[in-house]
């Protein structure tokens, strides 16, 4: 369903290395941008987690020797700022909406233009005592989220070398728990036999899963069965990490449910299996709130023209409870360029996000917890996708032909696969008024996300009026 489709190639197309003839330099003079200095601190934060060996992105920027060829290409794509081929691929428009995200690698406009400074002076190194501590990564076979409490492994599937893209169950495999537990945190990891010494110029070259949907599913009891959907395993995708207030269920005796992997072939016969580590919540732990699905789309009216650019798709939702929106995930397929998230209450209009897309790149974007939008009931969420079929978007394969919705990367899809929190009334008042209080607002404060902060709610006179007598 999901895709991150080519990922990799467009970075092969564009990062073309500098002329060979040209020389590292090795000093800089003062006040000089250099790599020692400025460039080797930006990669460390906002690229060497994907651009190193046994990573998913097809150069390693871990050296100077290894990235000063690139120099040139890396000033060009960092320049793209929030438009497709962007890197780092983080999409969000830095002029509208909401502006606090978790792990947010994206540069700042004086990072891009130190970069385009140092290409363009000759990509110098710089005084060597300069330079950072190397990062220390997680190995291939550790997990980001720590020890993992629970571990469970897929069927082994084998992949031809050459053959059509294919979806299938992988079946179901029982987890082994007699008792409910929560889930802080699960990370999943594709494990196959390409030897991990191969160079590869793209994602696909190195895994064979595209992406896998899950769930886990619990023995029928007196309201049938419990099911827990997990968030979709893709290539290149981080471990989610739940709030600590809303672990996830994992239920007692589940099994889990592996309804729909999208396999493709990489150009050698593969053997491949995935790993799902799930980090438990210690026992009797409790979730305070509970989520809830904020999936919006419209997947009936795509009528994608072919060679058109500026082409816009609209799709409506009313939020029957109170909702903290918790992260927004744009998915559109190749046509997709942009998408945008606005929240309507009564003649309020606020747009909460709007990101760049990048069909290359599937990318989820978690606000920050005193910036996750606090949306009352009744409130219409709307998203708007731009779309262009014409040559000047690379991802199309064919910008002469129509299409419509579908599962494969030619045809066409149109969601934001948001998630939150449902809100009691009680819950939704001290939400905001401790969000009030962290963030000192003054009634003459605007917030974005976030309509009835400033509202003065009949609760909260009458306890002022208890504390006043």
């Amino acid at each position: 369903m999901r895709g991150m489709h080519r990922l990799g190639l467009l970075v092969v197309a564009v990062l073309v290395p500098v002329a060979a003839g040209a020389q590292p330099g090795t000093e800089g003079a003062a006040g000089e941008v250099t790599f020692a200095k400025d460039i080797a601190p930006i990669l460390q934060r906002s690229c060497q987690e994907c651009h190193r060996p046994d990573s998913v992105a097809p150069m390693s920027l871990l050296t100077y020797e290894e990235v000063r060829p690139w120099a040139r290409a890396i000033k060009a794509r960092t320049a793209l700022r929030n438009q497709r081929g962007a890197m780092p691929p983080w999409f969000i428009e830095k002029d509208i909406g909401i502006q606090h995200y978790k792990n947010d690698p994206s540069l700042s406009e004086a990072e891009i233009e130190a970069i385009a400074i140092w290409a363009d002076s000759g990509a110098p190194l710089g005084d060597p005592a300069d330079l950072p501590p190397p990062r220390q990564f997680a190995g291939p076979d550790q997990w980001t989220i720590g020890e993992p409490d629970l571990i469970i492994e897929s069927n082994e599937i084998v992949v031809p070398a050459a053959a059509p893209d294919k979806w299938t169950s992988l079946g179901t495999i029982p987890i082994g728990l007699d008792e409910d537990r929560y889930v802080a945190a699960v990370e999943v990891k594709e494990f196959n036999d390409v030897p991990r010494s191969q160079g590869s110029n793209t994602v696909g070259g190195r895994y064979v899963f595209h992406h896998m949907t899950y769930e886990t599913i619990a023995p029928e009891g007196e309201d049938g069965e419990t099911t827990t959907r997990w968030p979709v395993h893709e290539v290149g995708r981080n471990a989610d990490v739940f709030p600590a207030e809303a672990g996830r269920l994992l239920a007692a005796g589940s099994r889990l449910n592996l309804e729909n992997a999208h396999l493709h072939s990489n150009g050698r016969e593969t053997r491949a299996h995935l790993k799902f580590a799930f980090k438990l919540h210690p026992e009797g732990y409790e979730p305070e709130m509970k989520y809830t699905s904020n999936v919006l789309g419209n997947g009936v009216d795509i009528d994608m023209k072919p060679n058109m650019a500026g082409q816009e798709l609209h799709a409506y939702r009313v939020l029957e409870e109170h909702t903290k929106i918790v992260l927004f995930e744009p998915h559109q397929h190749a046509p997709g360029i942009r998408m945008c998230l606005e929240a309507i209450w009564g003649h309020n209009v606020q747009q909460l996000t709007c990101a760049g897309y990048d069909h290359n790149w599937v990318k989820q974007y978690i606000y920050e917890d005193d910036h996750a939008p606090l949306l009352p009931k009744g409130t219409i969420l709307h998203i708007i996708g731009w779309h262009d079929t014409t040559v000047a978007n690379r991802n199309v394969a064919d910008p002469r032909n129509w299409s419509g919705g579908g599962r494969r990367s030619v045809a066409n899809m149109f969601i934001n696969i948001g998630q939150g929190f449902a809100l009691t009334d009680e819950e939704f008042e001290r939400e905001m008024a401790e969000r009030r209080e962290r963030l000192q607002l003054s009634k003459n404060d605007y917030v974005i996300g976030c309509p009835l902060c400033q509202a003065d709610f009949p609760s909260q006179q009458n306890l002022a009026n208890d504390n006043q007598q």
